[in-house]
């Protein structure tokens, strides 16, 4: 794992980069979520906004958290864009634990929260879990294995396994794992190239 300041080093990310990401929600997510009875939500890692602004289209008052001020900027911009004013698409510049806004919240997800510099991942989500409203749900999806095209490589031990991240969920008794496992996916390169993607997804509910 590199000694580069976090803050820096997503910033830098961001702004080399008209756009890092598709803008697109993460399918993964939407299909887990997507029959959840809408409440208020937040978004971990949310980079430019693409899960929010698909939360905020479903009815849910959404929140998204990233360190980078660039990728809030942009994702504030796509959801005037969007017409997605009034509170229900709202985004935060903070870094993760400290700046995580206060619960309860009825859904927190986290998309390939996941980075090549420090990231205190149990931390953070010992403080998401903390922050989830009784009978509401953390949603986790993750790279198991690094996508072989990875620009900032991550190696073994940036990848997050079933154990460690259930091991946020304190105390124990009081969650059901509905989803807990690796799923494949194949998908096409940056470059053209078949690959298979390897994901593990949690989708915990707090009793």
């Amino acid at each position: 794992m590199s000694d580069d300041d976090p803050r820096d080093f997503w910033e830098t990310r961001y702004a080399d980069s008209d756009r890092v990401w598709s803008g697109r929600v993460n399918a993964t997510m939407s299909s887990l979520v997507a029959d959840l009875p809408a409440g208020r939500a937040l978004d971990l890692g949310c980079g430019e906004g693409g899960d929010v602004l698909w939360l905020a289209k479903q009815g849910w008052q959404a929140f998204g958290v990233d360190i980078s001020e660039t990728a809030v900027l942009r994702a504030r911009t796509h959801a005037e864009q969007e017409g997605l004013g009034g509170g229900s698409a709202e985004f935060l510049a903070a870094n993760l634990p400290e700046g995580m806004p206060e619960g309860p919240f009825d859904l927190i997800t986290a998309s390939f929260l996941q980075s090549p510099v420090a990231l205190d991942r149990r931390k953070i989500l010992r403080a998401a879990a903390d922050r989830v409203s009784v009978g509401g749900h953390l949603v986790l999806v993750s790279h198991a294995t690094a996508p072989p095209w990875a620009e900032h490589g991550h190696g073994p031990a940036e990848m997050p396994t079933l154990g460690g991240d259930l091991a946020a969920l304190e105390p124990r008794k009081a969650w059901e794992v509905e989803v807990g496992e690796v799923r494949h996916r194949n998908v096409v390169g940056p470059h053209g190239e078949d690959a298979m993607l390897e994901d593990l997804v949690i989708v915990a509910r707090k009793l």
